[in-house]
């Protein structure tokens, strides 16, 4: 169901049920309603009879979003992509030089920052305006867009540094919410904690399907475990949206919660310790990953059952057909390493701008963003690396991912980050960063569990431990951070013996 739609209903059928909560204030579907229809009179004011300059061709207006956990963030992204409208999100925890040629690159018709508790609505034109909850500004409906129209401009990493913008139709993201409202069970009472950053595709998404069920969106604005555990128990939380790193800093806290029947989490794979410290924290979850991208949707999704091997990301979601493909674009059988690609109707529109000439590619009806696995004989997909983030030491190809995954397949790892350093004989030395469980890791224990899962020249020649990795605000292990702090000798890290 499209976003205004389902607003008008909620609204009118259950007004004063909660909507969305940041940080304390909460919005009901009536004050959403109304706040959005606020901001779109203010956005169609802003660029009434203005030469339409950005990035986009027709007429469609860009509003790009920097707000971040802003409490007025869904009012703003819903009133940002009513019908004639594409929203772009902007992350503002990016630096200043980042977020300024994304910027130029997208040409935005208005620019929305954070003010305080309010917003500040910057058009090209040189005219600006203000807008707080509950101000009296005057209202405009909110409209259906066609499902070939550009609605959402999301960025990934590139291969250069600067962000890739990815583009989504209406048509796409429509479907997609179909298809996991109905695998995920929601409804109204699936009240959804999503304490990641709602620039980045997982938090946002968990925001979409929430209000749209007619359930409680509940966020953070920045990610603290113990507040975090303490929202869900004064909440009584349904349901978890998050990344690993989060879930497994929640799974630490003292206390034990039984409200929580679901948990999805995306953006990496769980481990086995993973899945048993969630079981006693959190005793009556389901817990569902799901294997994904930002250009291509949903891919795979796995239970419990569906992820033995340290590199199973479960089977295709559904309707969603998966195909190994070698260099040649031929199908490889079962059990051989080649491209992943997917037959979906949940790809998006694809970049904006030349590119970086890495991510999304296409053959005919299928597209791959580079990832590389196989197929098992049971469909199950495995996910060994991504073309382009291979190391080649000693002539040797290794895939970071696969290493990574068989570091924290040991008891005492929580987590890991594999690297590829210069080296002036291998070309690229394989080095590894740990952060342990908490009880000491025996070196020779670790050996031997590298022995009996990798072949030698996939071993780490260099390990370090360090108490807490650093993380991306989208809650991913910072590898350009690690790999600075190596080259500078950082007291954050431990030479392990």
């Amino acid at each position: 169901m499209p976003f205004a739609a389902a607003i008008a209903r909620h609204a009118e059928r259950t007004p004063d049920t909660p909507a969305f909560r940041m940080e304390g204030r909460v919005f009901t579907f009536a004050e959403l309603a109304l706040c959005t229809g606020q901001l779109v009179s203010i956005f169609g004011k802003l660029t009434a009879g203005t030469a339409h300059d950005s990035v986009l061709s027709g007429a469609t207006r860009l509003i790009a979003l920097e707000i971040g956990n802003h409490p007025l963030f869904a009012a703003a992204f819903l009133a940002a992509t009513s019908g004639g409208h594409c929203v772009a999100l902007i992350d503002p925890h990016l630096p200043d030089v980042t977020r300024d040629a994304m910027r130029a690159r997208l040409r935005p018709d208005v620019i929305v920052r954070a003010d305080g508790d309010g917003l500040r609505l910057d058009a090209t034109t040189g005219e600006s305006a203000g807008f707080t909850a509950g101000s009296g500004n005057g209202s405009a409906p909110l409209a259906i867009g066609a499902d070939d129209e550009p609605f959402l401009i999301v960025f990934t990493s590139g291969t250069t540094g600067m962000p890739k913008a990815i583009v989504r139709d209406r048509g796409s993201w429509r479907r997609s919410l179909a298809t996991g409202q109905a695998f995920f069970g929601l409804d109204h009472e699936t009240r959804t904690f999503a304490p990641g950053p709602l620039a980045h595709g997982l938090t946002l998404y968990a925001l979409a399907e929430t209000l749209i069920a007619g359930a409680e969106f509940i966020g953070m604005q920045h990610f603290d475990a113990t507040r975090a555990s303490g929202t869900i128990a004064a909440l009584e939380v349904r349901r978890l949206v998050l990344v690993p790193t989060m879930l497994r800093r929640l799974s630490t806290t003292p206390s034990k919660s039984t409200s929580v029947q679901k948990i999805t989490v995306a953006g990496a794979k769980l481990t086995p310790a993973d899945r048993e410290a969630a079981a006693a924290a959190f005793p009556q979850a389901d817990v569902i990953e799901y294997y994904g991208a930002s250009e291509l949707g949903f891919i795979s999704v796995a239970g419990r059952d569906d992820t033995a091997s340290a590199t199973a990301v479960g089977r295709a979601f559904r309707g969603v057909g998966l195909v190994v493909l070698d260099e040649n674009e031929r199908p490889l059988p079962p059990g051989e390493t080649g491209t992943i690609f997917v037959d979906s109707d949940l790809i998006s529109s694809g970049y904006i701008g030349a590119g970086d000439g890495a991510g999304l590619r296409r053959v005919g009806r299928l597209a791959t963003v580079g990832d590389l696995g196989f197929l098992g004989a049971d469909g199950t997909l495995h996910l060994v690396g991504r073309s382009g983030g291979m190391v080649l030491s000693g002539g040797n190809n290794i895939y970071p991912q696969e290493v990574e995954a068989t570091l924290v397949g040991h008891a005492g790892v929580h987590a890991a980050c594999v690297l590829g350093l210069d080296h002036p004989d291998l070309g690229s030395e394989l080095v590894a960063v740990i952060e342990p469980n908490g009880a000491a890791i025996e070196p020779a224990a670790l050996g031997g569990h590298l022995d009996r899962k990798l072949p030698r020249y996939k071993h780490p020649r260099r390990i370090w431990l360090c108490r807490h990795l650093p993380m991306t605000q989208s809650g991913k292990v910072a590898a350009g951070t690690l790999k600075q702090w190596i080259v500078d000798g950082h007291d954050a890290l431990e030479p392990f013996a």
